[in-house]
């Protein structure tokens, strides 16, 4: 299957009409395009002062035509400038922000402390008796690098996320040689609960396992390994990634590193599935993986797999390319198209893509800039009422300059949101150092049916 993915088809075409039409109108259009379109963030101030900024050019485009009426058609050459602004604006790419950023109803950070260098990459999950659990990578040394030493800690919440107890309870100890780290809580078809976590042994041995829970949580049963010794290698498999499908399917997508070496973690990788259709007791790999044919360096990294609604799943990769690369599959995650470049622009970082309960809307988070290095702010929000292929409501959780907002987890509780992710300063390891919780009404984040 081929990449259906049309944004940045879309793109090319609009520079080559612009080109042959009017090369002096080429720089015009392409300041219009950049400061309008995809690509670019902006608050309803910003629009305003870029609608001005337009308004001054079509001035000076209508002297500068008219000086030159012998040469160059004035009507094509504005007919050039504008078509070039609007088509940019309304391609399928996720706009700037269409609003000041919002505060939280109410929000926890889980700072770093002595003794307690790292707090990061966690997931929620709801419980029967009404309270919610988020657990994560607790690091109990001093160091914070993604080596060191942690085992997985929790924090309870008794009011939907509004506040959460202020000490952790350890949950999995450090069963590995160098930690154990990236939750994915699911609750089961079975009505269990299933916790999936990573061993990270060495550069060469990263791989899931999944332990189950029948008493909401009070105790978990012996891990299952996911991927077996044989098939062993660095598998990275992020936090609140694991999904269960309408089928019954359990789907863990990996970012599968095949050139690692004991020294040094790979940049390329291939994305893979490993599935399970009896609740996670047995699993095998998918018949097909998704690769990128002309090869981009970071590429294909910390895969997200979400159902569509037309039965479809979307697979999302951080890339350095400039976007999230989009997948599909037509055979419950089996086997995928050719990765593309998607409609959220993104540094290299990862996205988080999840299905509004009882809709077909798509609530994305992720980071609204299109540099090809950790430049992980603005942390933005955006919804998609047709399965990823445009993003409306566009708006910034977190704006901070010298901010790192990623790895998040996105937790429905009744008419609320829940979202954790790491939300520290600029840089490694120092992004990843505190996890901040936060809730906000669902509401916030959706658009009225009258939206267009």
């Amino acid at each position: 299957m081929r990449c259906r993915g049309g944004g940045r088809r879309r793109e090319n075409r609009l520079a080559e009409i612009v080109e042959h039409q009017s090369k002096i109108g080429l720089p015009i259009a392409v300041a219009i395009a950049t400061n309008l379109g995809g690509y670019n963030r902006g608050t309803a101030r910003g629009r305003r002062r870029r609608f001005l900024i337009l308004l001054g050019i079509t001035f000076l485009c209508e002297v500068w035509g008219t000086e030159m009426a012998r040469t160059v058609d004035v009507r094509l050459h504005l007919l050039t400038v504008f078509g070039a602004a609007v088509v940019a604006t309304h391609c399928g790419h996720a706009r700037g922000a269409e609003q000041e950023p919002r505060s939280p109803e109410a929000a926890t950070v889980l700072a770093a402390a002595a003794g307690n260098p790292r707090n990061s990459e966690g997931d929620f999950i709801a419980l029967a008796d009404g309270r919610v659990l988020f657990i994560y990578s607790h690091y109990y040394t001093d160091s914070a690098e993604d080596a060191a030493p942690a085992y997985l800690a929790s924090r309870t919440s008794y009011d939907g996320g509004a506040t959460w107890t202020s000490q952790s309870q350890q949950v999995v100890a450090n069963e590995a040689q160098q930690n154990v780290m990236s939750v994915s809580l699911v609750r089961l078809a079975s009505g269990e609960i299933a916790l999936f976590y990573l061993r990270k042994n060495s550069n060469t041995d990263l791989r899931p396992v999944v332990r189950f829970s029948a008493d909401e949580a009070a105790t978990w049963s012996e891990p299952t390994e996911i991927i077996p010794p044989s098939e062993m290698g660095y598998y990275v498999v992020n936090n609140d990634r694991v999904v269960q499908t309408a089928s019954g399917r359990l789907i863990v997508p990996a970012a599968h590193h095949v050139d690692n070496t004991d020294d040094a973690v790979g940049r390329y990788a291939e994305a893979v599935c490993y599935l399970s259709d009896d609740n996670g007791r047995r699993w095998r790999r998918g018949r097909g993986r998704a690769r990128v044919v002309r090869q981009v360096e970071n590429a294909l990294q910390e895969p997200g797999v979400v159902p569509l609604s037309d039965g479809r799943l979307l697979m999302f990769c951080r890339t350095s390319a400039g976007s999230q690369y989009f997948a599909y599959s037509e055979d419950d995650g089996e086997t995928w198209s050719e990765p593309c470049p998607g409609t959220l622009q993104s540094p290299l970082s990862p996205a988080s893509i999840e299905r509004i309960p009882g809709t077909n809307d798509l609530l994305a988070i992720w980071n609204n800039n299109s540099t090809r290095g950790y430049h992980r702010t603005p942390l933005t929000a955006a919804i998609s009422r047709d399965d990823g292929q445009t993003w409306i409501h566009v708006q910034d959780i977190e704006s901070d300059p010298a901010g790192f907002y990623c790895y998040t987890a996105i937790e429905f509780v009744d008419d609320h949101v829940l979202l954790g992710y790491c939300a520290g300063r600029a840089g490694l390891p120092d992004g990843l150092l505190a996890t901040k919780l936060t809730r906000a009404p669902l509401a916030s984040f959706v658009p009225s049916s009258a939206s267009p």
